[in-house]
């Protein structure tokens, strides 16, 4: 009998051992990289375009209605319709270059629209294509779309970069103070500019070399495998995994993957237009309608569930979260529960990610429901969200509510188990 609790004792002590070394070692470090300042700026750079693909996903809808005989109304109208398509997702690159150089000069104490007009310049510049005659040069629309999503990255984050380097070196050329602001800081930039040209005009133009094909050598692999089975199985369990030692798993990856998801959905689209299969399953909208339904981890499956627990305080959380939920806010439920570090949540939490992410994949890999293509808010509630993601499939807004009963489904017996646990310590302390 005595030597009972002393296993007991070691177990415990290996599992807050565990947990220790998480707290200090794994946390920080993957807190670090998430709140990285490169990684903040493609980040915001990357969210600030969202709206863009959210007005070009209207006209989307517009244009390839799922009514019967809608394609014959809208046929004359078809290409006026396609102006802000091609204005969002035809010009998506640009404007992530601009964002996330300005985000990024922000943070680097660097006049922001100096900074973003430094590296859009150097972005169009190598997207120009040379002919036969002078009067041949011209820029590649391909470039300034989905394809040159990866470059756009990379040139506004060495633009900054360059230019923060020769703001800390006085490698500028300085004005007196009371010429007007706007002149003084365009000539502090001119150095570092003159530099970036000459170095990209060389490497472009001289050298010979095609900047935008040798960035998606690098990026295809990680292009290829997101859009596997194996590949989003990845994603969905280390995002939710970092949710659940209290990290925010999108934010924490979403500066690596959202140039892909917003490439695919760019993609999908594109065919759309052309009448053309849907190439890529996992594109954006994928992740934050299908898999995400009423928060990351289907956590509103949970809310349902403990609405009238036999337990105050997960009845309480519940009721309270629920609303909240309904627009993919899960926060409440999240800590109030809590399902950070509490294995008994972390286990369903998980799991219905991969089941929901398994799930829908398949379903759209075999042509059941349709592939996303139309960019909404993460905020609209799971089933609207599932239908406008889809272009208006009814098959996808009926696989949103049964994500929903499959995610109860998971979380049920372990919401029990913590329940009779949580009533059992109550009937303890209780005389």
């Amino acid at each position: 009998m005595r030597e009972r609790p002393a296993r007991c004792a070691g177990k415990g002590a290996d599992v807050n051992a565990g947990a220790g070394l998480l707290n200090t070692r794994v946390v920080p470090a993957l807190t670090a990289l998430s709140e990285n300042t490169y990684m903040s700026a493609i980040r915001a750079g990357m969210v600030s375009v969202v709206p863009l693909t959210i007005i070009g996903g209207v006209f989307m809808i517009v244009s390839y209605m799922p009514v019967t005989g809608w394609d014959k109304v809208v046929a004359p109208y078809l290409q006026l319709l396609q102006v802000p398509v091609t204005a969002t997702f035809g010009l998506l690159a640009v404007f992530v270059c601009f964002s996330i150089g300005y985000d990024l000069g922000k943070r680097f104490q660097q006049e922001a629209i100096v900074s973003a007009s430094m590296a859009t310049l150097i972005f169009l510049m190598i997207q120009l294509r040379l002919g036969n005659e002078p009067e041949d040069l011209a820029l590649s629309m391909d470039g300034l779309g989905s394809k040159g999503l990866f470059t756009a990255v990379i040139i506004a984050l060495i633009s900054v970069r360059v230019q923060k380097f020769f703001t800390d070196k006085h490698i500028v050329i300085k004005l007196p103070e009371n010429v007007p602001p706007i002149v003084y800081e365009s000539f502090l930039s001119l150095s570092p500019l003159f530099f970036l040209v000459m170095a990209f005009w060389v490497i472009r133009f001289v050298w010979g070399l095609d900047i935008d094909h040798i960035v998606q050598t690098v990026f295809k692999p990680l292009v290829f495998a997101l859009n596997t089975l194996p590949g989003i199985l990845v994603y969905a369990f280390l995002v939710t995994m970092l949710w659940s030692v209290g990290i925010n798993g999108d934010n924490a990856v979403d500066a690596i993957v959202a140039p892909i998801f917003l490439q695919y959905l760019a993609a999908n689209v594109e065919a759309t237009t052309q009448g053309q299969p849907l190439p890529y399953v996992t594109a954006y909208g994928f992740f934050t309608s299908f898999v995400n339904v009423g928060g990351t981890g289907a956590t509103i499956a949970l809310a349902l569930i403990m609405w009238n627990s036999k337990e105050p305080g997960f009845r309480k959380v519940s009721r309270i979260s629920l609303p909240t939920q309904i627009f993919g806010i899960n926060e409440p439920i999240f800590f109030g529960f809590p399902i950070v570090l509490n294995p008994i949540f972390m286990i369903p939490y998980i799991l219905n990610a991969l089941i929901l992410t398994t799930g829908s994949y398949l379903l759209m890999n075999w042509n059941l429901i349709h592939k996303p293509f139309v960019n909404v808010p993460w905020t609209t509630p799971p089933i609207i969200g599932h239908y406008l993601v889809s272009g208006g499939d009814w098959k996808a807004a009926v696989w949103g509510a049964f994500s929903i009963v499959i995610a109860m489904l998971v979380y049920y017996p372990f919401a029990k188990a913590a329940e009779r646990q949580r009533l059992g310590k109550a009937a303890i302390k209780s005389p």
